[in-house]
């Protein structure tokens, strides 16, 4: 087996084992909303993604060897190498001071689209998320959303999210 199999082989497994990662996380997301209602899933969302999202910076910058306070730069790295990156098709737009990263592709909303639910409104727990993510890159890093359900303002994207670096 040549190293392009190998490579090949590893870009299924991992493009699979995401998958089967965000399938789990809808899953348990649709059986908590189905038994607490949508209120107490996004909520209790909130607290785990305020944890996973710190775990996941923290060994993305140990996996790519990225420098505590590497910028702007850093955190496009981070954000390419997340699993998400993997399952959804994302669009970043450089400037000499900020970073906008949109999702033109999302999944989860998909997969809701599929079971016939209404759109997740994934704002409030994308603000953490992405908050989060950002400020372990960097702590210099200040997050806004630009557009997020329920407020989506930008309809080429499911969401988009401004990156500045504060050096002030």
């Amino acid at each position: 087996m040549g190293d392009a199999s190998i490579c090949r082989d590893i870009e299924l497994w991992l493009d699979d084992a995401a998958r089967l990662w965000l399938a789990h996380d809808g899953l348990w997301f649709q059986a908590v909303e189905s038994e607490f209602g949508l209120a107490t899933a996004i909520r209790l969302d909130q607290i785990a993604m305020k944890r996973f999202t710190v775990i996941e910076a923290q060994r993305i910058k140990k996996r790519l060897c990225l420098d505590q306070g590497g910028g702007l730069f850093a955190l496009r790295r981070a954000l390419e190498a997340r699993l998400y990156a993997r399952l959804n098709e994302q669009v970043f737009e450089e400037y000499e001071d900020r970073l906008v990263f949109s999702m033109k592709t999302c999944r989860v909303q998909a997969a809701r689209k599929r079971a016939n639910l209404p759109d997740f409104p994934c704002k409030s727990v994308g603000i953490i998320e992405y908050e989060e993510f950002a400020k372990e890159i960097d702590p210099r890093i200040k997050t806004r959303c630009l557009s997020c359900p329920p407020e989506r303002y930008d309809m080429d994207v499911w969401c988009k999210w401004e990156f500045v670096l504060d050096c002030s």
